[in-house]
């Protein structure tokens, strides 16, 4: 018989869970940098046997909306809760144990299996670690807790292993050479933003959405024009920086990147334009493809 299903990842900011979702996938899909809200979207990455397909999707992190944009990426983490066969709640050793009990509550209540995982063991002892476990088997009693470190890989087979005892029979959702739902074009704005993230400090990261304009493919290479938009005139001359020295920088980088990613030579050329407040502009957002309710 056939297993499929949908396994949804979901957690606070900031505790590895794109890290997880790429060791799962073994596909760099998810972008995973030290700074917090760094996935916006929900993105699905595949993973196929002749006997199984697992479905398994990485949301943004739960978070309290302080705008438009944020409402949307809460969005995509309540949607996880709804259409899962198997939830991957992540936490770490760090935070709170009773951060963002409104969105716990939910978990609890849920019919479907929940596998706690506890990240970033290695910063942690035994006897903390311990004490997290108990915290956690009081919040969401029926859930398995399992403790990980994505990073070094530690019982990420386990996690594996779990999930597919868990998958119901079913058929496949998707096509078997298909790894992921999202089209190239997607993976470029990741990527060249994911750069952005690690390149620049304080708020211009958080300020900044891509968005590819021309995608031409051939045998050989990928030519990409992309544009850069920020919110504030003062953005974009950080952004480009003296010379150009600092988006030369980042286009530089985000180019190999995407020659490892694809396989193949990249032509990238970048523009950076204006766009005030986009970030809670309905219509901008959908531009993006951000999912808001009406």
């Amino acid at each position: 018989m056939h297993k499929a299903g949908f396994v949804n990842i979901v957690g606070n900011p900031n505790v590895g869970k794109s890290t997880l979702m790429n060791q799962l996938v073994g596909e760099r899909i998810s972008i995973a940098t030290f700074k917090a809200q760094t996935t916006r979207h929900r993105i699905m990455g595949i993973v196929n046997t002749p006997e199984m397909q697992i479905v398994f999707s990485d949301t943004p992190g739960v978070l309290k909306p302080n705008y438009k944009l944020q409402e949307s990426m809460l969005q995509f983490s309540q949607s996880a809760l709804v259409d899962a066969d198997v939830l991957l709640y992540v936490t770490d050793t760090v935070e709170q144990a009773d951060k963002n009990e409104e969105f716990v509550e939910r978990v609890r209540g849920l019919e479907v299996p929940v596998l706690v995982l506890i990240n970033k063991i290695d910063l942690s002892n035994q006897k903390e670690l311990g004490d997290l476990v108990e915290k956690w088997h009081e919040r969401l009693p029926k859930a398995e807790i399992i403790p990980i470190s994505a990073t070094n890989k530690f019982n990420v087979d386990v996690v594996m292993k779990r999930i597919q005892e868990l998958l119901p029979d079913s058929p496949p959702f998707f096509d078997k050479d298909q790894w992921t739902d999202k089209p190239a074009r997607f993976f470029v704005t990741e990527i060249i933003r994911e750069k952005i993230l690690l390149y620049y400090d304080k708020e211009i990261p958080y300020a900044v959405e891509v968005s590819v304009e021309s995608f031409k493919e051939d045998d050989k290479k990928i030519v990409i024009d992309a544009v850069i938009y920020v919110e504030r005139e003062s953005q974009k001359g950080i952004i480009i920086g003296h010379q150009g020295v600092a988006i030369k920088k980042v286009m530089t980088e985000a180019r190999k990147e995407l020659e490892r990613f694809f396989g193949k030579n990249v032509f990238l050329k970048s523009f950076v334009k204006v766009d005030k407040d986009w970030r809670s502009n309905d219509k901008e957002l959908k531009h993006f493809g951000y999912n808001l309710e009406d």
